[in-house]
């Protein structure tokens, strides 16, 4: 096990990373230099040989990652035509890491939470996983992370979950049922199951292994390099100065359905 700042990286004999999220305390939300950390774990693993296929979680059982931490201090350009994102550059794909990886969701996934889900090749979630999406509620436009989860769910499904905001949170099960999770297990057995497929994953050659992964994304590249490019404008012109959102923030209702 090797610690880099929040992010700790177990490697199986079995040609399998665990990579783990590790800040509990804070839902496994991102700072910037977790958001390093990631940075530097993917480049390590693209390099790393004996790395054939890496598992994604978060530690504690509460939160796979709640998006970026809302303490940190992301300077912007004084212009609506750009945007300083720090979590494009957080998931594995942004990296240049074309080893499949397979997300073990525990607990709570929520907005930036979607930029790491959605890098993944899929999802393994325990029953008592939960996704939803906060942008709305607080003020902010959902356009990466309602982008990368239109991808993954049907349409209906990615604008219910981006729209509805807070107010609801998809289950396990639902979102088991419309195909966002491949795999459900019990409370508390999303990793080892996540493992499991990987390690069966790791088994086969390389070449066809990471060919086959390419060639998944190449099927929607096009699309959402077209979708992301409208992005920075769609944020920067429709959402609320930082100082509202965080007043939406503060007097948020806590109460939500789950469906």
């Amino acid at each position: 096990m090797s610690p880099a700042a929040t992010v700790r990286t177990e490697h199986a004999d079995t040609g399998v990373a665990l990579v783990v999220l590790d800040r509990p305390h804070r839902h496994n939300a991102l700072d910037l230099p977790t958001v390093d950390a990631l940075r530097r774990t993917w480049r390590k693993l693209d390099e790393d040989g004996a790395v054939r296929a890496v598992v994604l979680s978060g530690a504690g059982g509460r939160a796979f990652c709640t998006g970026i931490d809302r303490s940190a201090d992301v300077p912007q350009p004084a212009s609506p035509y750009a945007l300083n994102d720090p979590l494009l550059s957080a998931g594995p794909k942004a990296a240049g890491l074309w080893k499949p990886v397979v997300a073990a969701v525990e607990g709570m996934a929520c907005g930036g939470a979607f930029y790491l889900l959605g890098e993944a090749e899929f999802l393994v979630a325990a029953e008592d996983a939960t996704f939803f999406d906060p942008h709305t509620s607080y003020g902010m436009v959902s356009a990466y992370e309602a982008v990368l989860m239109a991808e993954r769910m049907p349409f209906g499904e990615a604008a219910r979950t981006a729209l509805m905001g807070t107010a609801e949170r998809l289950s396990a099960r639902r979102a088991h049922a419309i195909g966002l999770v491949s795999e459900l297990t019990p409370p508390g057995g999303a990793v080892e199951a996540a493992v499991r497929a990987a390690a069966v994953i790791a088994r086969y050659p390389t070449g066809p292994v990471q060919g086959t992964v390419r060639a998944l994304w190449a099927a929607k590249e096009a699309a959402r390099a077209h979708a992301f490019a409208l992005a920075p404008h769609l944020v920067s012109l429709g959402s609320l100065p930082p100082a509202a959102q965080a007043a939406r923030f503060a007097a948020r209702d806590r109460d939500h359905r789950l469906r």
